[in-house]
């Protein structure tokens, strides 16, 4: 084997016109974590925000977001619905970015105090009601359940549906949920005041919740139908206004009917004499 001696190339050596090593790292030194293909792109910076997107809905981590509030949130969006005047501009400052945690709790909470009140008010008058027997009722608590869940949940999203049927995109089906959802607040005190056994209290206090429900509602809805290019579509919300008057009526006579005191005094006898003590009236 033979050795070839070669002259070292003084194009090698650092100079002017000689080969020079340049450095990519950043000037203060530190490494760029990103990898110098990423440094102005910020692939890595994003990467969660797109782990989070990248599920799709029937997978559990999509609708967390929907359920990360907190409780002063939730109470703040429920009693928000109880004054008219906030009532237009609810969606863009209350409800932002809507949630559904509260409307599911709202709906579930007055579903319980539906069947607790109504079941308390009906226990009340079998006791002031002499030889009247009481046994809970709880096919109460599955009517409740279908009324509330079906109108809270299943109406929205139906009313959602149809409206991208007709491309009238102006709010997501989430926002639907939650404005129906928190609407239904106001019934959660009104059926807790009506197991006081007075009938125009109660009627009172019901038309009260149909009307605060009802304007909440229509504050935040009607825009929506009123940018649509068909103007025969503002018409849905009088069926909507139908079916909440519907569902006040029906929570008045399945849950609110109860009363301590049947009948006040004795029924007057129609035609013929009128009994005198110690006479009595028979009929066959």
């Amino acid at each position: 084997m033979a050795y070839v001696q070669v002259e070292a190339d003084d194009r090698l050596e650092e100079g002017p016109e000689g080969l020079q090593f340049k450095t990519f790292l950043p000037s203060n030194g530190q490494a760029n974590s990103a990898g110098a293909g990423n440094t102005d792109r910020g692939y890595l910076r994003d990467q969660n925000a797109q782990s989070k997107s990248s599920g799709g809905f029937w997978t559990i981590d999509y609708y967390l977001q929907y359920f990360d509030v907190d409780t002063q949130t939730v109470l703040k969006r429920c009693y928000t619905t109880l004054i008219p005047t906030k009532s237009r501009t609810y969606i863009s400052t209350h409800l932002n970015p809507p949630d559904l945690y509260g409307p599911f709790w709202t709906l579930t909470t007055l579903i319980f105090t539906l069947f607790l009140s109504s079941s308390l008010a009906a226990s009340i008058s079998a006791y002031l009601s002499p030889g009247t027997e009481y046994d809970y009722d709880f096919t109460l608590l599955s009517m409740a359940m279908t009324i509330v869940y079906a109108y809270g949940l299943a109406l929205p999203v139906l009313l959602w549906l149809a409206l991208r049927y007709i491309g009238v995109g102006e709010w997501s089906v989430v926002e639907a949920m939650a404005v129906w959802g928190y609407a239904q607040f106001v019934w959660i005190p009104v059926s807790i005041l009506c197991v006081i056994p007075v009938p125009i209290l109660r009627w009172a206090l019901v038309g009260v919740a149909f009307g605060l429900s009802g304007w909440f509602l229509g504050s935040n809805i009607y825009p929506v139908l009123a940018s649509a290019e068909a103007k025969a579509t503002r018409l849905l919300i009088i069926a909507l206004a139908a079916l909440h008057f519907g569902l006040a009526i029906t929570f008045k006579v399945l849950f609110f009917s109860y009363y301590a005191v049947a009948k006040i005094g004795g029924d007057l006898p129609v035609g013929g004499d009128m009994p005198g003590p110690g006479n009595s009236t028979t009929t066959t």
